[in-house]
């Protein structure tokens, strides 16, 4: 059964065939820009790319999937403009930008392994790259397609013909910044930064020498120079959000290509937004939700994750508290499928096997399919619902497909059986002791309590409103 995955660039749905000789799939994704948490609706992207991850695992393709972390350099405007993400957020909470940068750099990945998400292989932070930025661009250059105006290195898009062949606009329609005030050392107002030494920022704190003058790169140069670091100069995937296509994506394409002198991907593949009603969910807005505030409302991670498999990820999701009590009583319903199951002592028949062959091959003939998670989720309620098919099977299939759907049914059943198993008296006495403790905000003996609890074999999580959740080591 062959992968088939629908390709921005050229508007249709292709076979997956790996460009490299060792037939490694190389995909590379837009990873988050560090200067505030991750929002749900960014976190759908994640999801998405995930569900892409392991269904090129589960069609046989060895895969090397890299990610950045932007930590530098990344404006409030796509085109240049705008203010410095990392800079306003440091000023904002008195911190350094480097320590902005890793809280919520820690705290996207705790989000992502709540959710199921696998760490890529290779996660690399721009910050950490710089010199190798620095080389691209003096290639750029010396192959004449950047050029040096009042200090800062610019990419000159007339030089690229192909300039906007993945949005499918004419350079000249694409009128970057019109909205704002002009940047008049650019000779083309589609050109874009590629290294910064003199902008509006008088105190820009990360700083490095380069043949240009101190200063820093602009965002859309770290993708390219660490995609090729790590993946060579032939990319089969590369995923972002659809907010990437016109600007972010196009621009990587172009000095990609003109460093190399030869096509960079292969596919380009865009996770579509997250709504809030009518508009989209967004931190300028001041519009988003985290991962932390559903948990805080009594929601799994998982329940998250399953409303996001109930749309295409190329169809826009709209986010209701009610569409998500929805997704979380389905959840519910079905992992009490796969508890009953589990426990069930029936055996298997020829025609039940037969059933599990035949719902795993359409299940994966959907996902296979440019990942069709709403008619992937229809035929797992099929089995569930099959009276002819054994317990033991839709067990096992359950388990089979969720190796892909990332659904965490077997953590999630695990966690639910020890917080259901009685809890010792003396343990209750040691976590209400503890729970005072910290009502006293005696932060020292709440500590105390809780690595002697742990010492005993139980492992206390604070809840919000002083509740707490007691799970066996």
């Amino acid at each position: 059964m062959t992968l088939k995955l629908y390709n921005t660039l050229t508007r249709s749905v292709e076979e997956l065939k790996p460009s490299n000789p060792d037939h490694v799939v190389r995909m590379y994704c837009c990873g988050p820009t560090v200067y505030n948490y991750a929002h749900i609706g960014n976190l759908r992207t994640y999801v998405f790319e995930d569900i892409l991850r392991k269904t090129i695992k589960r069609a046989g393709f060895a895969l090397k999937h890299a990610m950045n972390i932007t930590d530098v350099g990344h404006l409030t405007s796509d085109a240049d403009e705008g203010d410095d993400k990392m800079l306003l957020a440091a000023e904002k909470e008195k911190l350094s930008v480097l320590e902005i940068a890793r809280k919520y750099e820690d705290t996207f990945f705790k989000h992502t392994a709540a959710l199921n998400i696998e760490r890529p292989d290779i996660v690399c932070r721009a910050t950490e790259h710089v010199e190798d930025m620095i080389k691209f661009i003096k290639k750029l250059e010396d192959n004449g397609y950047a050029y040096v105006s009042n200090g800062n290195v610019y990419y000159d898009t007339a030089k690229f013909p192909r300039y906007g062949c993945l949005s499918g606009q004419n350079r000249e329609d694409l009128k970057h910044g019109s909205r704002v005030e002009q940047d008049t050392n650019k000779r083309n107002p589609s050109d874009f930064v590629l290294w910064f030494t003199i902008s509006k920022f008088k105190d820009q704190i990360l700083q490095w020498d380069s043949p240009w003058g101190r200063g820093y790169p602009g965002w859309h140069i770290e993708c390219s120079t660490m995609a090729m670091k790590y993946l060579g100069e032939h990319l089969d995937i590369h995923c972002g959000g659809v907010d990437h296509i016109a600007v972010h994506h196009e621009n990587e394409i172009a000095q990609s290509e003109g460093y190399l002198g030869h096509k960079w991907c292969n596919c380009w593949m865009h996770g579509e937004f997250l709504q809030m009603k009518d508009q989209k969910m967004s931190k300028s807005k001041g519009n988003f939700i985290t991962l932390d505030t559903l948990v805080e409302k009594g929601y799994l991670p998982e329940h998250y994750r399953y409303l996001c498999l109930t749309s295409h990820y190329r169809s826009s999701l709209v986010f209701s508290y009610d569409n998500l009590d929805a997704a979380a009583n389905t959840y519910r319903n079905l992992l009490n499928k796969y508890k009953e199951f589990g426990q069930a002592n029936d055996g298997s028949s020829e025609r039940s096997e037969e059933l599990y062959t035949k719902y795993l091959e359409e299940f994966d003939s959907y996902m296979f399919d440019d990942l069709k998670t709403p008619q992937a989720l229809a035929v797992m309620w099929a089995v569930i619902k099959d009276k002819e098919m054994s317990a033991q099977d839709k067990f096992k299939f359950l388990n089979n497909i969720d190796v892909l759907l990332g659904l965490g049914l077997a953590k999630n059943l695990a966690l639910e059986n020890a917080q259901n198993t009685e809890i010792p008296a003396e343990i209750m006495a040691l976590v209400e002791e503890r729970k005072q403790a910290r009502l006293n905000k005696d932060w020292a003996k709440s500590d105390e309590i809780r690595d002697l609890l742990a010492s005993k074999g139980f492992i206390v999580k604070d809840l919000p409103k002083n509740e707490v959740e007691i799970s066996i080591a």
